[in-house]
């Protein structure tokens, strides 16, 4: 038996198991910091495998530790908080929670690692080190990794050789998907209050109207990106909320907008950042708005940048597993992640990659017609619903192989389980 069959048939004698847990924890999303059912269960399953768990670490975090003689500290991570969004899917296994939905698929993260922990732990006598197991609150709040670095979370479990995690994305299951380089956009959410001054609705001109200011302001933004980045840079900024007024025929005092700008390169980040502002103070002035915006800085997340080497000898131990053709270069990535932090805190190499969570077939026929946007759900989106138990064979798969990849391993291979 190859060491792909033998992990194979190791992840399908924990398959059932694995999916009942996932169901569980879609059923039952908890928002950041919140997470504290969730923190339980993962603590409950990490120390039936064996491992020393401690739970309140950053708050709401659980950190799983096994040790198994000399060899490298690897860090596994996965967040496991979930987002305000209504579920849409249908599933009998939907968000019991109303308005709080796993829509960026933190569930799967955490069934995953649980899964490659259970099978770690049964396979130790091939691999030698310390596992270092880091369940993450906050990820959607860019605060969770900060959390936990800033609660010890190295001087109390040790300073990782390399920092692995991995996030579920609307691919083919199956499929691994990982960038070198800058990976992850930096992110910068502002929330930004244009005040104006309040009146009838029958009697604008006694008004400085911040409906009509936030309104102009927002499709200024949009000149933002097209006209002050440079064609060859990648940035995006979005408007993802503005609200103002309560009735039809009252003009309000103020207006609030959040926007998000999404960013690779510090000096795009910085011009992007003083254009906003440049923009919003300037509609304002031509309103006549006699009280100036005000600027609040929400989540903040920094660039991922994925280690070309650790890269390229992770992702080799996975293509082993799942097939050299499962294992693509996305390109870089507009979303954003706090994991990096982990590597920065620790000076160590970090490799991040995407997985698969569509059923291959969907998605090869949306992708054949041209409607990948339309008939496959992104993460964030009511819809999103990942195919269950393909999805965590794949992730659970994955993760094993790349964390035996860089234990320590007594007369075994890099992918021997």
């Amino acid at each position: 038996m190859t060491a792909s069959q033998e992990l194979d048939r190791a992840v399908r004698g924990e398959l059932d198991s694995l999916v009942d847990l996932y169901q569980d924890l879609h059923a039952h999303p908890e928002l950041s910091f919140a997470e504290h059912r969730t923190a339980a269960t993962v603590a409950r399953h990490a120390a039936s495998y064996g491992y020393d768990v401690t739970s309140g670490v950053g708050r709401t975090g659980v950190v799983a530790v096994l040790d198994h003689g000399e060899g490298p500290t690897v860090l596994l991570r996965a967040d496991f908080d979930a987002l305000p969004v209504t579920e849409r899917t249908g599933l009998p296994y939907a968000s019991r929670t109303e308005g709080v939905m796993h829509a960026c698929g933190h569930d799967l993260h955490v069934t995953c690692l649980l899964g490659a922990l259970k099978l770690l732990a049964d396979a130790r006598e091939r691999w030698r080190g310390r596992i270092v197991a880091v369940f993450q609150p906050a990820e959607e709040v860019g605060e969770g990794a900060r959390a936990m670095i800033d609660d010890g979370l190295f001087d109390r479990f040790g300073t990782p050789d390399v920092v692995l995690g991995q996030h579920v994305a609307p691919l083919p299951t199956g499929m691994v998907a990982c960038h070198a380089g800058p990976a992850f956009a930096a992110t910068d959410s502002l929330k930004v209050v244009m005040y104006g001054k309040g009146a009838h609705g029958s009697r604008p001109e006694t008004s400085v109207d911040p409906v009509v200011m936030a309104a102009a302001t927002v499709m200024r933004l949009q000149t933002v990106v097209s006209r002050e980045v440079p064609a060859g840079e990648t940035a995006v900024l979005t408007v993802g909320s503005l609200r103002a007024g309560t009735v039809d025929n009252i003009i309000p005092d103020e207006a609030e907008l959040r926007l998000s700008i999404r960013t690779y390169d510090e000096d795009i980040r910085a011009r992007m950042r003083a254009a906003v502002e440049r923009i919003v103070r300037g509609e304002a002035l031509v309103a006549g708005a006699e009280r100036e915006p005000e600027f609040t800085a929400l989540d903040a997340f920094p660039v991922l940048v994925n280690d070309e080497a650790a890269v390229a000898r992770t992702m080799g131990a996975v293509a082993g597993v799942l097939g050299d053709g499962q294992v693509i270069d996305p390109g870089p990535v507009t979303g954003s992640e706090d994991v990096g932090l982990f590597g920065t805190a620790a000076k160590a190499p970090v490799c991040y990659w995407l997985f698969g969570g569509c059923d291959a077939e969907v998605y090869a026929a949306a992708a054949a017609g041209g409607t990948l946007d339309r008939d496959v759900p992104s993460n964030h989106s009511p819809l999103f619903a990942p195919l269950a138990a393909p999805a965590v064979t794949t992730g659970v798969t994955a993760m094993t192989a790349a964390a035996l990849e860089w234990l320590g391993r007594p007369g075994g291979t890099a992918e021997s389980i």
